[in-house]
């Protein structure tokens, strides 16, 4: 195996590292409505457990709500609870044949509770990345001892590795400053 081959297997486990993390902020809740806050939430619908996405529709008409247009309309009473009992701190409300889902302010403890968390979340999945380059790394130094890679090619990998590296922390940092803007509208 060639280092860049070893690079390339180490960028498709960075990508996979970075998806993960812009999934899970994706969950917080900020002062704009995103119907992903909401569309995983665990619903109880007569006894048995479905994702809100798979029991109704999810719109924004508005920056700080949602409406949820349920496929049956016994599903509302556990959606609205479902919502209620989630810990978002999300305001509902049940119109019959809707549910109406308002995202409040955000207080400035909320804000900071929340940077710390994206940052947390941002650290854990460096500390991801930083274990699949140090693993790259021992591959190109071991194909290097094996002679199946020159010691020109081993300091061109770990440079081109570092690059890489350095490329996807640029992305969790932009990723994380586009977060706490969103945290200020």
């Amino acid at each position: 195996m060639s280092y860049k081959e070893i690079i390339e297997e180490a960028r498709a486990n960075f990508e996979k590292a970075f998806k993960f993390l812009e999934e899970e902020l994706k969950k917080f809740r900020t002062s704009r409505a995103n119907p992903s806050m909401i569309e995983d939430l665990q619903v109880n619908v007569l006894g048995s457990y479905f994702p809100l996405k798979q029991l109704g529709a999810i719109s924004v008409p508005k920056p700080n709500q949602m409406i949820i247009q349920p496929w049956d309309n016994s599903y509302l009473e556990s959606i609205e609870k479902a919502i209620s009992q989630s810990g978002l701190g999300l305001l509902v409300s049940n119109d019959k044949n809707v549910i109406r889902v308002t995202v409040p302010s955000l207080t400035e403890e909320y804000k900071e509770q929340m940077k710390r968390l994206f940052e947390e979340k941002a650290e854990k999945v460096r500390q991801t990345i930083r274990r699949y380059r140090d693993n790259a790394w021992n591959k190109i130094q071991e194909g290097f001892r094996e002679k199946k890679i020159r010691e020109d090619d081993k300091f061109r990998g770990r440079d081109e590795l570092q690059k890489v590296v350095d490329e996807y922390n640029e992305k969790i940092e932009e990723l994380i400053e586009k977060k706490e803007k969103e945290l200020s509208y």
